[in-house]
């Protein structure tokens, strides 16, 4: 099976403390998932503006996550660590959205 990249696209809540999320991002989450075996990186991205427009991005966050295969990191994320860092994204974020994509000059 090929890699894939996992691209999330999300909000945090009205109620997140956007200090307190990106502290847990840099000390907890990126650490946590960049170490998985079936992870080859894992980077989290602010967005700014719309390119051209003086408009806001429908999302306030982006994740680009490069994985071995699908089943290998959905077995890495049933661990006990894992399943705390999904409760804790989940406790910052809303209208997550996991799209799975594959490079295609290398599909």
């Amino acid at each position: 099976m090929s890699a894939k990249t996992l691209m999330v696209f999300f909000n945090l809540k009205p109620t997140t403390n956007e200090a307190q999320y990106l502290e847990w991002a840099k000390q907890s989450d990126l650490p946590t998932v960049n170490q998985l075996t079936s992870v080859s990186s894992f980077e989290v991205y602010k967005s700014i503006s719309m390119f051209g427009q003086d408009k806001p991005s429908p999302w306030d966050y982006f994740e680009v996550i490069q994985i071995d295969s699908e089943d290998a990191f959905m077995s890495d994320i049933q661990t006990d660590v894992m399943q705390k860092i999904v409760e804790q994204f989940q406790s910052f974020t809303e209208d997550a959205h996991f799209i799975v994509t594959e490079n295609i000059l290398t599909a």
